[in-house]
């Protein structure tokens, strides 16, 4: 990344800053500002994942060069989280918005800010934003909202179309990791043992209480800003990646804000769009800041006179688990719904046509075995090894496939497919998992979207309804959103399975689907061809100078699916190995390393596994701290079954220990 100049500011940073809430807790933030103490913008990024090593490295690149071009950059840990005070015991809870409502004001308030504000943040930070925009803080001005969601039932890590999210599980442990790590001793001093000890004993298991709540009702109402768009009232900025897991997050606020909106979506996973994998990475400061300085300025940068919705049309790519960059172009749209974009149904054949007129109609059935899937990669990629999607006719052989003829020309898509099925099952409860895939000239299958749907959803997330074996239903299975092109002699592939391991829990036992093809049909987001003029070019990243890390044991992660031919079981290995580094400005050790493992015997539904184990360390001269945590999840027909331990120690002496064990029944999933 090239390192930008800036000398537009001096830039003065203090390490560890208390800010004082009403209630009395005090939350810990990291300023970069302007050294010659001038009032300008504040702009906030608040998150659980710790000021002073968890993104150390990243807020070193970004936070200097924002100050830089005449901002304050304000970056809070969360109540009970790095080296603030008191207790968190979920996500973005009723607390935790007040409290961000509670440091804008504080924020507005100092000698060193004209009292405009602005929040930044990427998932974590990107929900926290738009939750606090609707409570309507005065000093709140504009937001930038990356790799979100405005529903967190319907497109979160926890449920898809109803479907428990395998991530569920792997995003649980990594919290309940996270949660056992303690304040740095040299900066809150005495009372860090205190605080850790309040963590330790009182964060609770959080995948208990999701999968208490496995059909959307308050508690996942609370914090989604879909449900009442209205509260907000200031400029949002909205960004994702195809690759990352909330994509359809910036086509939804671009249909329903009512204010100033921007929507970039790239090829990018769940990363920052200026460290963005795949590539191509862009200067997203440069725009970040143009955004800034049109609502937290008043300067007229021009960004509002460009097109609405900025997208990359992807061209094909050879199936892989890793991209480093994604060919393709970038377009842009008005708006959106886009008036270029047609929705446009292709029939289904009971021969394994797509899209053809006078194919065979009638009804095809499939009961997929446990193991379709294993080609699909993770929920939410995170642009390591092995999490995206390879080669699909593994899973296409335990799918029903419809394809078309090779295209003739090419054929572009932007937005969100659906299928609409009409289907009879054999079980009370079901799932579908449908893919869209690009097949090339060799046979070789990409996937370029999917779509989940419990069956029991068919009608509604509120009120899902058992399904009547033999009876005839109709139901809609929306895609992630995607821009894509087909080459000429490509093909367009739909798979459909009820089944869709690691990425959907299995529902409790095998159902056979049956589709009538007559009554059925996908629906594609038909981009009309057109030579789209050049949009206005990003330009390389820029930042500044990384933080001083000396890495000590080297990063790995890995992927390993495992077959035993001999006893049936199938198992599925993620290594996120992050290594050990060590902190220049406080002397500060870190390392970690994560395992999850799923897996299940045979093709029986109740053998299904799911198992995390993280290690976390810190250490500093004579002072260490380490903790293990392990969650294991299995199910019977009626229930989810969590087990969970945590030990955690002071060097060889444990500070705490604490297990669980409960039985969650399951909820027509």
């Amino acid at each position: 990344m090239d390192q930008a100049r800036t000398n537009l500011h001096e830039v003065t940073e203090a390490r560890h800053v208390e800010i004082t809430l009403p209630d009395g807790c005090v939350l810990a933030a990291r300023i970069w500002r302007p050294a010659d103490g001038t009032p300008v913008p504040a702009i906030l990024e608040y998150l659980p994942y710790r000021k002073g090593d968890g993104t150390l490295a990243r807020d070193a690149v970004r936070a200097p060069h924002i100050a830089a071009h005449g901002y304050a950059y304000v970056r809070v840990d969360l109540r009970g989280t790095g080296e603030s005070e008191g207790l968190m015991e979920d996500e973005y809870t009723a607390q935790e918005l007040q409290d961000g409502c509670d440091v804008i004001a504080w924020m507005a308030a100092q000698d060193w800010c004209d009292g405009n504000v602005g929040m930044v943040g990427i998932s974590w930070g990107g929900f926290n934003g738009l939750q606090v925009a609707a409570l309507q803080p005065p000093a709140l001005k504009a937001v930038v909202s990356i790799a979100s969601t405005d529903d967190r039932y319907a497109d979160d890590v926890h449920y898809m179309g109803g479907t428990m999210v395998i991530d569920q599980i792997s995003w649980a442990s990594n919290m309940f990791a996270i949660n056992t790590l303690p304040p740095d001793p040299d900066l809150v001093g005495d009372k860090w043992r205190e605080m850790w000890l309040e963590r330790l004993r009182g964060s609770g298991l959080w995948l208990k209480k999701w999968l208490e709540h496995q059909r959307r009702d308050a508690f996942w109402k609370h914090g989604s800003v879909c449900e009442d768009i209205s509260r907000i009232k200031v400029p949002v900025y909205a960004v994702s990646g195809w690759a990352d897991g909330y994509c359809r997050t910036v086509f939804r606020l671009m249909e329903s804000l009512k204010g100033p909106k921007k929507g970039l979506v790239g090829p990018w996973s769940h990363k920052y769009p200026h460290i963005g994998v795949p590539g191509p990475a862009i200067d997203w400061a440069a725009e970040e800041l143009r955004w800034w300085d049109q609502w937290l300025k008043g300067i007229e940068t021009g960004i509002m006179d460009e097109p609405q919705l900025r997208l990359y049309m992807q061209d094909h790519a050879e199936p892989a688990s890793y991209y480093a960059h994604r060919d393709g172009r970038w377009i842009e749209e008005p708006s959106w719904p886009s008036p270029n974009v047609a929705r446009t149904p292709f029939a289904l054949g009971a021969d394994g046509t797509l899209g053809q007129d006078g194919a065979q109609t009638g009804s095809v059935s499939i009961c997929s075995p446990l193991g379709t899937g294993l080609a699909g990669g993770k929920w939410c990629s995170y642009a390591k090894p092995g999490d995206q999607p390879v080669d699909q006719r593994r899973d296409d052989a335990g799918s029903l496939v419809f394809e078309t003829a090779p295209l003739e020309a090419p054929l572009e898509i932007a937005g969100d497919a659906n299928l609409e099925l009409t289907f009879s099952v054999d079980r009370p409860v079901a799932q579908v998992a449908a893919r869209l895939v690009d097949v090339a000239p060799d046979g070789a299958a990409t996937r370029v979207s999917y779509g989940l749907l419990n069956l029991t959803h068919r009608d509604s997330h509120e009120t899902p309804e058992a399904l009547v074996p033999g009876e005839v239903y109709k139901a809609t299975v929306p895609f992630k959103h995607v821009a894509q092109t087909f080459r000429a002699g490509h093909r367009l592939r739909l798979s459909v399975s009820t089944s869709y391991f690691p990425i959907a829990w299995p529902a409790p036992e095998p159902v056979t689907l049956s589709l009538d093809t007559a009554a059925s049909r996908l629906v594609l987001p038909l981009r009309k061809p057109s030579d789209d003029p050049a949009p206005r070019a990003f330009g390389p990243p820029k930042g500044a100078a990384p933080a001083e890390i000396e890495r000590l044991a080297a990063a790995s992660a890995d992927w390993v699916v495992t077959e035993n031919l001999a006893s049936g079981d199938t198992r599925v290995t993620v290594t996120d190995d992050e290594g050990r580094v060590r902190i220049k400005d406080s002397g500060m050790e870190t390392g970690g390393c994560g395992v999850e493992t799923y897996g299940f015997s045979g093709n029986d539904w109740r053998s299904f596994r799911g198992h995390v184990v993280w290690d976390l360390d810190m250490s500093r001269g004579d002072w260490r701290m380490s903790s293990r945590t392990e969650t294991e999840m299995t199910a019977t027909a009626t229930h989810f079954i969590v087990k969970a331990s945590l030990v955690a120690r002071e060097g060889d002496a444990i500070a705490h220990e604490e297990s669980w064990e409960c039985e969650i029944p399951r909820d027509l999933a």
